[in-house]
């Protein structure tokens, strides 16, 4: 399918100007998003991106969204794309704003709201890598999804290179933290374990969900910070991993360094049974 674009209250063509050459987003990365999976023709856990959304917006000094235009053009842009929509990202700058990192202030910014809807589909199973690059969990912009993403490009294109589909980062610390686009599970003694937001990764909707309904599933999931080198047992076969996403959702690990490494078998557990729940309750 091809990709469906709302902006400004109306649909637009993938090749229509959309933004302005002095919009903040574009000329510093002042900006934050969100992407959602698709359930049932919906998009997934809605309500609870839009309230990451915000949060990120304020954590990044940037006035509050409009929420009702962004559920307005999340709903207009899901009825045209039809039922092969698998993503929803949705993208909000500062505006049009300084050439400088200096921004306008909040109540003179005229946001850019877009929302994008085009294929996607879960990935089972993962393939990792890790990379030498860390996240600094004392970054001002730390648990904050914003468009300032070229870390993540350079990494995730590092373990491409290398036959993965993601790439594992530890903190300053050298604890374990996160993948470009994921969080990190670590299974170890029949329970789930993935590091507190403390360590500087994100607040994934999949991983809060995952720490709520696994243990109505009867599977233990818990935070806990990790030390990086947790990743050298599951090549020896003593922990197992798996990584978290919107549109992923729960993916036992397969390969880690381009090694073979067996999926756990509550990894497992926890993927069939957030799928299961994921169905039943679309905006959870």
């Amino acid at each position: 399918m091809s990709i469906v674009i709302w902006s400004d209250g109306r649909l637009h063509s993938p090749d229509a100007p959309l933004v302005a050459g002095i919009d903040h987003g574009l000329t510093v990365g002042d900006g934050v998003f969100e992407t959602l999976g698709v359930r049932r023709g919906q998009p997934f856990a809605l309500t609870r991106h839009l309230r990451r959304l915000r949060t990120s917006a304020l954590g990044l000094g940037l006035g509050e969204p409009d929420e009702q235009l962004v559920r307005d053009g999340v709903a207009v842009a899901m009825a045209a794309a039809g039922p092969d929509a698998g993503r929803v990202r949705i993208t909000v700058t500062g505006g049009a704003g300084p050439l400088g990192s200096g921004r306008f202030e909040p109540d003179d910014q005229r946001q850019t709201v877009v929302v994008l809807v085009g294929p996607g589909a879960p990935t089972p199973l993962a393939r990792v890598v890790r990379v030498p690059w860390v996240r600094n969990e004392r970054s001002a912009v730390a648990g904050l999804k914003t468009t300032s993403y070229a870390e993540n490009v350079v990494a995730l294109a590092a373990a491409t290179r290398r036959g993965a589909d993601e790439a594992i980062l530890a903190n300053t610390l050298g604890l374990l933290c996160e993948g470009t686009g994921s969080n990190v599970v670590v299974e170890r003694d029949g329970e789930l374990l993935t590091p507190p937001l403390t360590s500087g990764c994100l607040a994934g909707i999949t991983r809060e969900l995952l720490l709520e309904w696994a243990p109505e599933a009867g599977i233990a999931a818990r935070e806990a910070d990790l030390p990086y080198a947790v990743l050298d047992d599951v090549l020896a076969g003593t922990a197992q991993l798996a990584v978290t996403g919107s549109v992923r959702n729960v993916s036992p690990v397969v390969a880690l360094d381009e090694v073979e490494v067996e999926p756990g078998e509550v990894s497992l557990a926890a993927r069939a049974a957030f799928d299961a729940r994921a169905d039943d309750q679309v905006d959870p």
